[in-house]
Parts: structure tokens; C-alpha cells; sequence
């Protein structure tokens, strides 16, 4: 089940970073004991002067020549050093916004470099964990705290305590949108869900939607739950409102495409899948399943068409996701 857009998705990504490689070593981000007496301070550093106070631990006086440094004519190499250099320093002194300039420079001029991506990561990963830190001590009996602990134990494989959390949290604040929807996503993601599983994870997305009637992704759920069970209806209406509430919500008008193609109502498939695949058009289960429908309707030439990008994207990547939601 592809849940891509369900709520809370991206911060559960940052957060999952964080986790996994916050207990990860940053030894070079540390400074080096040997520190140089004879370099200037001041506005008036050179990169080099500013590397070098950089390297020796001395980043308050080198960040803001390093900032320069990256927006200047330097070398591919001299601008990445200082941005790799001003990055660890912003993260020593917790300079948060200055941590963040460093982060977009070093993306926008070094996208594909291996080297600056995995500085990058550890970046992410140590402004996760002190975001994380932050709440833990701020609000720790917040929902919001509740809700990053109750992830923590989704990771660990915790999955009952996990569902415990989002119950006490339900139990606190019974109306609050989302928290219904975490527990049923929680319920489903667990490697020995079964029908009980789905049975609680499905009234759980119900009482979602009716807290919070544009919840897309508690529609879609309920969509992919009803295509389970068979029950075509159903489906359809669920994932046509997930396309109405969300209009860039591909999965949703694949999931209507696709369970009109199984139904044999080709014709009302067309339009849905034509969605899905201007808004996804890599996924070849769309492609297939469009041209499924079009070569039903008499569209030959068409449905040829799409035939042939379906083939030349699995051919690329056979394993990738969608392959399998084939009529």
C-alpha cells in the first residue's frame, strides 16, 4: 500500500534521519587543539585566513568570510572546502541560521557531489536531533513530543507500544485532526498486521474523516482497504474524494483508474488515469493500466503508445514501484 502523501510523512522522514544518525561521529567537526596567533581577525579575511581560523577551531571569526567565500569566484574546490568547513562550524557554535545557508549553498552548487551529500546527511541528522532535543524540553508532555516518542518506538519495532502512545494521545484529545490517522498508518505498518489490524486500522481512518473531511490521505487508505476486500464501490468513491480534496494526488486517480479498468468501465477510467499520468509520469503502472483502457475503447494507436513507454520504464527499472498495480 503506497501511503506517499500521508500526513506527517515528511516529518516522520526528517525525524527517522535524525534518529539513525544522530549517534553517528562528527570528530571533524570538532576544533583542533593547535590554534594559529598571527592570523587577523575580522572583516578583512582572506578565504585562506578564513580556512585556516576555521581549521583551528576559531569559527565565529571564520563563518561569515566562509558565507562570502561561497557566493564568490572561487574554485569548485575552494568554494566546497569553505562550505564544508563553514557548515561544521555553524553546527559547533549552533548557529542555526547560519547552518542553514551553509545547507542551501552546498546544495544548490554541489547537487550530485558524494562527498558534500554526505556531509549533508549528518547535517540533517544533527538539526533533527537538536530540534528533537528542543521539544523534549520544552513541551515534553506535549502531543507533538508524544507523537516523535511514539514514532521513536515504530522504528525500534515497538509496534504495541506504539499503538499505546497514539491511544493515550487519542484518550487526551479525542478530536484532534491526524492523531486517528498516525494510529491506523501504525496499525498497517506493522509486519504481523492482520485482519484485526486492518479492521481497527480502518474504523481508525473513518473517525479521521470524520474529525477532518479533507484528510486526502485517510480517504485514499480507505480506498486501498475497500480494493482489498473487493468492494469496488466503495473504493471508487473513496479515492475520487481523495482526488477532489488533493488535485495533485496521483496515487488517488490511479486508484480510481485502476479500479474502473478492473470493473471493465474502461471508458470512465480514461479520464482518471490521464491525471495520474501527468502528475506521475515515471510510474509505469499508470501507462499500463491506461492503455489497457484505451485499446478497450477502440483506441488503438494510442493504447500502443503507452504500451511502449510502459515496456521502456520497466525495462529500466523492473523492481520499481506500481509494476505489480497492473490490471
Amino acid at each position: 500500500m503506497q501511503m506517499s502523501r500521508s500526513q506527517g510523512g515528511v516529518a516522520l522522514l526528517v525525524f527517522l534521519v535524525g534518529y539513525l544518525l544522530s549517534a553517528v561521529s562528527l570528530e571533524a567537526q570538532q576544533p583542533k587543539p593547535n590554534r594559529p596567533s598571527s592570523l587577523a581577525a575580522g572583516s578583512g579575511l582572506t578565504t585562506a585566513q578564513a580556512v585556516a581560523l576555521a581549521e583551528h577551531g576559531r569559527c565565529k571569526e571564520a563563518i561569515p568570510t566562509l558565507k562570502r567565500a561561497m557566493s564568490s569566484q572561487n574554485s569548485a574546490d575552494t568554494r566546497k572546502n569553505a562550505g564544508v568547513l563553514g557548515l561544521r562550524c555553524s553546527l559547533t557554535l549552533d548557529d542555526r541560521d547560519s547552518t542553514m545557508d551553509f545547507i542551501r549553498l552546498l546544495s544548490k552548487q554541489f547537487p550530485q557531489d558524494p562527498d558534500v551529500l554526505f556531509v549533508l546527511v549528518h547535517a540533517y541528522s544533527d538539526l533533527s536531533t537538536r530540534a528533537a532535543q528542543d521539544l523534549a524540553h520544552t513541551a515534553p508532555q506535549s502531543i507533538a513530543a508524544h507523537k516523535l516518542n511514539a514514532e521513536a518506538m515504530e522504528m525500534q519495532g515497538k509496534w504495541d507500544d506504539a499503538q499505546r502512545e497514539y491511544e493515550a494521545m487519542i484518550q487526551k484529545e479525542p478530536n484532534m485532526p491526524g492523531l486517528h490517522f498516525l494510529l491506523g498508518r501504525s496499525l498497517l505498518s506493522r509486519p504481523d498486521a492482520d485482519a484485526k489490524s486492518a479492521e481497527l486500522a480502518k474504523q481508525a481512518f473513518l473517525k479521521e474523516v470524520e474529525i477532518d473531511p479533507k484528510n486526502a490521505a485517510a480517504y485514499y487508505v480507505l480506498g486501498e482497504l475497500a480494493s482489498k476486500e473487493e468492494n469496488w464501490d466503495e473504493a471508487i468513491s473513496r479515492f475520487s474524494e481523495a482526488a477532489k480534496i488533493d488535485p495533485n494526488f496521483a496515487e488517488a486517480y490511479l486508484g480510481w483508474g485502476f479500479t474502473l479498468v478492473t470493473l471493465k468501465r474502461y471508458k470512465e477510467a480514461i479520464d482518471p488515469l490521464r491525471v495520474a499520468e501527468r502528475l506521475t509520469p515515471e510510474n509505469p503502472a499508470v501507462h499500463y493500466s491506461l492503455a489497457t483502457a484505451l485499446v478497450r475503447t477502440g483506441q488503438k494507436e494510442e493504447a500502443e503508445k503507452e504500451f511502449a513507454i510502459h515496456r521502456n520504464l520497466t525495462s529500466q527499472t523492473p523492481n520499481s514501484p506500481g509494476n505489480e498495480k497492473q490490471p
